[in-house]
């Protein structure tokens, strides 16, 4: 198993929609583990969506300002939700899965508020679940803090949980998976006249992501939903 590469992959909430949807990436995932028989596979995953937005809407219903630490230990259980079905999904494909908790992933977020996104990875325990599984199934936007509890990473956290476990597990990619076709002109939720750009320069879109866009690498199909894969 030690000479097998490991390749990081963040599924997104928007591309986790239901029981569907869980299939479909089970189906997709089992796809590319038979082209790359010696690749293993971490998959991060955010909260099926609009199931934050479900969560805090409770929270708040019961307590106007809820505090940060209950915030944080609420959230998990979307992310670990997900995590634990795309295992289920997985391993009922015949895959060797499991899905890793938060303590697990060895992702650590410093306690102090002037250090914002110091965050390190301690990957051992991850490494071990790698070495008896293909698959290992993460909850992303969190991590580890002081005295073991719950913290989470903020926007963005699920694209940065990625990035940060594939340079700890010395990744050979990291691969984000969004619910967008491809480049357009401006962002199109915000821009009803956006339109896709049916090719651009690497030039370009390193200016684009200085502005703010993320990098699109690639297209795949997932089942038949395109989504895109970015950098």
């Amino acid at each position: 198993m030690a000479d097998r590469s490991i390749a990081v992959l963040k599924i997104g909430g928007s591309v986790l929609t239901g029981r569907q949807s869980f299939q479909r990436v089970a189906a997709f995932v089992g796809d590319r583990l038979a082209r790359a028989v010696t690749e293993r596979l971490v998959i991060v995953v955010s909260a099926e969506n609009g199931a934050t937005d479900a969560l805090l809407a409770t929270a708040t219903d019961i307590v106007k300002n809820p505090d940060v630490a209950t915030m944080d230990l609420l959230w998990s259980t979307g992310e670990t939700h997900s995590a634990a079905l795309l295992a289920l999904h997985l391993q009922s494909r015949g895959i060797r899965a499991t899905a890793a908790n938060i303590h697990q992933t060895g992702l650590v977020e410093p306690d102090q508020p002037d250090q914002p996104g110091r965050s390190s990875v301690r990957p051992l325990r991850l490494l071990a679940l790698l070495d008896s599984h293909d698959v290992v199934v993460a909850p992303g936007f969190l991590a580890r803090g002081s005295g073991d509890k719950i913290v989470s990473l903020g926007r963005g956290g699920s694209d940065l949980t990625a990035v940060l476990l594939a340079a700890g597990l010395r990744a050979s990619c990291c691969e984000l998976v969004k619910d967008v076709p491809g480049y357009f002109t401006t962002d199109p939720k915000r821009d009803p006249a956006a339109r896709p750009l049916p090719s651009i320069s690497y030039a370009r879109a390193l200016e684009m992501a200085d502005d703010g866009c993320e990098l699109v690498l690639v297209i795949r199909t997932i089942g038949s939903q395109e989504y895109t894969h970015v950098s």
